[in-house]
């Protein structure tokens, strides 16, 4: 049967704009606390921010050299700029009546107020002009655009004011001008005025008060606008005989390249948008007209800003230490058992806390990991320099080309060579995304490997906002095998087999198919046959055609995908077999689990890839198995409490639209608060030695604490 045709495959983009359309009905949802709503609603620009940036631009690229060729949903680049802009208006249109009809009178309800200019008190009057008159007035910059001063480069992401001026003198209707004024950045968007809870944002501060910036002239309007740029960019590693040179000249060039979005105030005159959409060159199609605020990413800010509203917050929670984790030697604990952690009800401090063992430890000899993204302000970079001064052999794979992490990430490479650690930036043509942390130890029975395999980052900021698991093993097979991954990366070595672990782009396509290949003889020959699956996205169309043939076999598939999902279900015959969930709440989703059946058996994988193409194809990625029984069982479970979810997951239809599960008759299930109530109920308990989440806590109502992403 043929499963490549186009009509059985979704668009990628769209899908993504559905994915971004189920974070904004978080932001609707009155059961969520209000402020968490706010800053849901802010994902959404974040989240569509960054899609411009990239996934747009991309295709803007393709469009601008006639690229034609469809998709496997059958659209040529054209077809999707057209479909995603009938799409994305009207999510725009959406985000800002959420805002308008819902949040902000909700906001004012519980005494948080978002002022404009013309509600505030005379009290609140002069702390405006003391304010732009002692602060914001010496940093601001008229810039006059004229035969002599050309219209100025607006940087990515930039909030900007343009006016239309007369001179005050004249009344010729020929004597118009233009200028701009940039919001400075330096500055809080969100300014706290007197009163408690009470905001207003800097560019209603600065409108007022811009004629005095313009001397002799009288300002017709002025409204606010935004741009965003494409951020993407490809480096030509084998033309660059420096990568980091050319990743930081790359870094220096991007800000300069072609607006992918306008956004201006609705109420911007003719005028003065024909002279902003041409001076920058900007498509019809991506100039959004704004009925709010530009930049819904400043919620985040309003909602810090806030003061004595805990109420209107998501419960706070402590992440759970298993007591095997708490002991001083975690290496002995390590080597007493493989040790399973689930981010983020179980703390990611064990991981920082075994790095920084290793540092200091005499018998530790090498230390090798792979630096994907890392927090700003990481201390395993900190501790991986102690080891390195401590004369460790410390070899770290930074990843350059983690997108918008680039820069982060050449500083931190440039730090870890100063202290001594060995950097390296992996394979030609492919980023590295697989999370592998290797420590090799002398000990009295010779030499042992100490490995952290993990389905995302070692970040320790973004562990305690996405879920994700991890696992400390100390198997020697599994050694071996992350000796050889470290040797391909960091030298030439091309090893043609792995004991326990699959690779992308080597072995993991091909180690997927052949499980699924088994689930499909099993099913052939009558027997039971199972795939269940999470992962962020699914977009691989050789993989999505294997999930077809599986399910048109007989085999049943349940699949929980938070974001892009390129399969269709419920075609008679080919997919019928398949279900599809995707959880958006409090916490980002973000672990891969790939499980099958196995006639009983159950093999179960964690992997820091998605089933997309760039990850199998162009990625070095990592697949790792579950060998200890009880953390399999421990990771079933979990997914099983998760395909249960009837509050955070919506369901994919035939028709393509993701639905609510109908809850009647069920008890109400929320899996994210459910594992907060676990962790939260464990660190009551005696020290034992059971995992944290071995034993489920019943949920006696529904509960739904706090989210970031």
């Amino acid at each position: 049967m043929n499963f490549a045709k186009p009509e059985y495959f979704v668009n990628r983009e769209l899908s993504w704009v559905d994915f971004d359309d189920r974070v904004l009905e978080e932001a609707r949802d009155k059961s969520n606390p209000l402020l968490e709503r706010v800053r849901f609603l802010g994902i959404t620009q974040s989240n569509l921010d960054e899609f411009f940036m990239v996934r747009v631009a991309s295709l803007r690229k393709m469009q601008a050299v006639a690229y034609s060729k469809p998709d496997a949903a059958g659209l040529p680049p054209t077809e999707q700029l057209a479909a995603l802009s009938a799409k994305i208006h009207p999510l725009v249109e959406k985000q800002y009546s959420t805002w308008t009809r819902s949040l902000l009178p909700q906001l004012e309800k519980a005494g948080i107020n978002l002022l404009d200019y013309a509600q505030l008190s005379k009290k609140q009057l002069s702390f405006c002009g003391q304010y732009f008159h002692q602060v914001l007035y010496p940093v601001l910059t008229p810039l006059a655009v004229d035969a002599s001063r050309p219209f100025p480069f607006i940087g990515n992401n930039t909030l900007n004011l343009a006016l239309r001026l007369v001179k005050a003198d004249t009344t010729e209707k020929k004597d118009r001008r233009f200028a701009m004024v940039q919001v400075p950045n330096v500055f809080p968007r969100v300014v706290t005025l007197p009163g408690e809870n009470q905001f207003i944002l800097l560019e209603d501060v600065i409108k007022p008060f811009i004629d005095e910036l313009f001397t002799g002239f009288k300002v017709k309007e002025v409204q606010a606008f935004r741009v965003i740029r494409d951020m993407d960019f490809d480096v030509a590693e084998e033309d660059a005989s420096d990568l980091m040179k050319e990743i930081v000249h790359q870094l220096a060039m991007r800000e300069h390249t072609k607006v992918m979005r306008l956004e201006l105030a609705a109420e911007t005159s003719k005028t003065l948008r024909k002279r902003l959409v041409k001076a920058l060159a900007v498509h019809e199609a991506d100039v959004y007209d704004i009925k709010g605020p530009i930049d819904l990413t400043v919620l985040s800010k309003l909602v810090k800003a806030v003061k004595n509203h805990t109420e209107l917050l998501y419960k706070p929670f402590k992440a759970y230490t298993q007591p095997a984790l708490q002991q001083p030697d975690l290496f002995a604990a390590i080597r007493q058992q493989d040790l399973f952690l689930h981010h983020p009800y179980d703390s990611f401090d064990p991981v920082v806390q075994l790095i920084k063992q290793a540092a200091n430890d005499p018998d530790t000899l090498a230390i090798k990991m792979t630096l994907y993204r890392v927090s700003s302000d990481s201390p395993i970079i900190q501790y991986l320099g102690v080891a390195a001064q401590n004369g460790k052999q410390v070899t770290v794979l930074v990843e350059l080309k983690a997108r918008f992490d680039e820069e982060n990430n050449v500083h931190w490479a440039t730090e870890l060579e100063k202290k001594g650690c060995h950097v390296i930036y992996g394979l030609v043509g492919l980023k590295t995304h697989c999370k592998l942390l290797l420590i090799v130890r002398r000990e009295s029975d010779g030499i042992r490997r100490y490995m952290h395999m993990a389905t995302g980052n070692y970040n320790d900021v973004t562990a305690r906002l996405y879920t994700d698991m991890g696992l400390f093993t100390a198997d020697p097979k599994i050694g071996v095998d992350a000796s050889n991954i470290f040797n391909m990366l960091s030298g030439f070595s091309e090893p043609d087999h792995f004991s326990e672990l699959n690779i992308a782009p080597l072995t993991l396509r091909k180690f997927l198919n052949d499980r699924f290949d088994d689930e499909i003889t099993n099913a052939q020959a009558g027997k039971p046959a199972h795939i269940r699956m999470k992962m962020n996205s699914l977009s691989d169309k050789q993989m999505i055609e294997k999930i077809y043939a599986a399910a048109a076999a007989g085999v049943k598939i349940d699949l929980i995908i938070r974001g892009i999902c390129c399969l269709k279900v419920g075609m008679p015959g080919i997919s019928e077999n398949v279900t599809v969930h995707s959880i958006v709440g409090r916490f980002l989703e973000h672990s891969r689990i790939y499980y099958f059946y196995a006639g009983g058996e159950e093999k179960l994988y964690l992997s820091s890839a998605d089933l997309m193409n760039r990850n199998i194809s162009r990625r070095v990625e990592l697949l790792f198995p579950i060998l200890q029984p009880d953390i399999k069982a421990q990771i079933v479970q979990i997914y099983k409490l998760m395909w249960q979810d009837n509050l955070k997951t919506r369901v994919l239809q035939a028709d393509g639209s993701y639905q609510k599960v109908d809850r009647r008759g069920l008890t109400p299930l929320d899996a994210q608060a459910h594992f907060v109530a676990s962790a939260t109920a464990a660190q009551k308990k005696p020290a034992i030695t059971e995992k944290p989440l071995d034993h489920f806590v019943p949920m006696q109502k529904p509960w739904s604490p706090v989210d970031d992403d």
